[in-house]
């Protein structure tokens, strides 16, 4: 989704930054690339990335834990059972600045249940301006798919659904959605 937001936004004339992890499509070649592996990773590129950001679009499905410890070498095979520790990982959305920002923060919420619930929740306490939320338990949408389904929650308490389409669909009627706000957000600054 990442993608192909990245490619509607460059579609619509702006500058993008695209940060990611591994993917297995090759990034819009328009768009300033940073390659990332770890969660740690993508905390430093973002920190670099937005004194120059009006909107930032954090879609990545990061992981929420981490192994405890990496080992320098190979683990050999024992006979013995194994447990491997982990600990949470840094809450990158939630570092963010609460107050004073200069740029829109657009999160999403891939949920398996209670997604209109979830999703509220994530919107506040994240400090969002909008949460677009899918419903990633079936095969047919979410992750894996090149289709979507999704239900997007402002802070008035609005919500607007955008309905089952192919991702590239989905991206853009989202870019709109956020220039719109983007819009709306430098007219109060005036």
């Amino acid at each position: 989704m990442g993608y192909a937001i990245a490619e509607a936004a460059l579609a619509q004339g702006n500058e993008v930054t695209l940060i990611s992890g591994p993917a297995a499509i090759a990034p819009p070649p328009e768009a300033t690339f940073v390659s990332i592996t770890t969660s740690d990773e993508l905390h430093d590129a973002l920190q670099r990335a937005l004194p120059a950001c009006d909107v930032l679009v954090m879609c990545a499905a990061v992981s929420d834990y981490k192994p405890a410890a990496v080992s320098p070498r190979k683990m050999k095979k024992r006979n013995a059972p194994f447990a491997l520790r982990l600990i949470a990982t840094r809450d990158i959305l939630a570092s963010l600045p609460k107050d004073n920002r200069r740029y829109l923060v657009v999160g999403f919420a891939a949920e398996t249940h209670d997604l209109k619930i979830n999703a509220r929740e994530k919107l506040l306490r994240k400090n969002c301006d909008l949460m677009v939320a899918n419903d990633v338990s079936g095969k047919d949408s979410g992750m894996e798919s090149d289709e979507n389904e999704v239900l997007i929650f402002f802070r008035n308490g609005e919500t607007k659904k955008i309905s089952r389409a192919p991702k590239k669909i989905i991206a853009r009627e989202l870019v709109k959605i956020i220039a719109k706000m983007f819009e709306k957000s430098l007219t109060k600054k005036s």
